[in-house]
């Protein structure tokens, strides 16, 4: 089992329109809600490789009721953590040949005690797995101390624990020794001071993550694959070309497809190229981590992976 942490959980409503023009009316022509938030993403990749994920993270109010349901309606096994304030509703636009265009809500402030019953419960969850993921944003209220607290709780425990996160929060996740990263290079240069346009510039900043302590790191490039340090080698893998759908939740399904390959004991380079292959797949479709085993299988097999030294 892997537990999925979603410190801001979101309903994820997405609506496919012909096109979009700022200021006029739209009807949608499909329509798409769905228990969302990055760790959410995360596990049902998870789930599609046949895996078994444990979905956690704070919800309230009427939505947060919803979002509960909706996980359930898909089979997630789930252990969330009831807080006052309403859980957040997030907008996802698709259209023809374009990227997606995403409007998230911030959510609402959450009280320092549920903070901590947050922490406890995933602090006590986690003792039933290895692998933990950590991924998104901090809700209000949720302070940075906080989250090295409970980060730092989960890596003494013994847990393998991968954050997927970006600005202050990642910048914080970064201070915690033996933890796991993954990340897109726009994220990690902000948060290292230099620019990752490419596989080379993302090795070398590989080498600073090791320094600092990190256990193990993925950055991830986009339409040009993704790079992986474990232990001493960094290995880079590059999807084949493809036509997207949608580009939203591909960086989820991406830790979804690592962590399912990790827990199954394969090499650092096979693990890889299934997550990049989990990430290319989910493109292709209309929702943040869904695909096809199908196409997922197809893009696995033309994926490239080498060493970069």
């Amino acid at each position: 089992m892997i537990l999925c942490l979603t410190p801001n959980p979101a309903i994820d409503r997405s609506l496919y329109v012909d096109e979009l023009k700022i200021g006029e009316v739209h009807r949608a022509k499909k329509t798409l809600a769905v228990a969302g938030g990055k760790g959410i993403n995360v596990a049902r990749a998870i789930r599609t490789l046949g895996g078994n994920p444990l979905c956690m993270g704070p919800i309230g109010g009427h939505a947060g009721n919803l979002l509960a349901d909706l996980a359930e309606h898909e089979g997630f096994s789930t252990h969330w953590t009831r807080v006052q304030s309403e859980t957040r509703t997030c907008v996802i636009l698709v259209q023809p040949n374009q990227d997606s265009t995403v409007v998230n809500e911030s959510g609402q402030p959450i009280r320092e005690e549920e903070c901590d019953s947050l922490i406890r419960d995933v602090w006590e969850q986690a003792a039933q797995v290895d692998l933990i993921s950590v991924s998104g944003s901090l809700p209000p209220g949720f302070s940075l101390e906080r989250y090295q607290t409970m980060l730092t709780g989960l890596v003494e425990r013994g847990k393998s624990v991968w954050a997927d996160t970006s600005g202050e929060a990642l910048k914080t996740a970064l201070t915690v020794h033996g933890i796991c990263i993954k990340v897109n290079a726009a994220e990690l240069g902000g948060a290292l001071g230099m620019k990752i346009s490419n596989a080379e510039q993302a090795a070398k900043a590989m080498h600073q993550l090791r320094e600092r302590g990190i256990s193990q790191a993925v950055i991830t490039l986009g339409k040009d694959g993704a790079v992986f340090s474990s232990d001493v080698r960094v290995w880079v893998a590059q999807p084949p070309q493809l036509e997207i759908v949608s580009s939203v939740g591909s960086g989820d399904a991406f830790l979804g497809g690592l962590l399912f390959a990790l827990e199954n004991g394969v090499s650092s380079e096979i693990a890889l190229q299934k997550a990049v292959a989990a990430g290319a797949a989910n493109a292709l479709e209309f929702g943040g981590g869904t695909f096809s085993l199908a196409s997922f299988e197809e893009i696995f097999r033309n994926t490239k992976t080498s060493i970069i030294d």
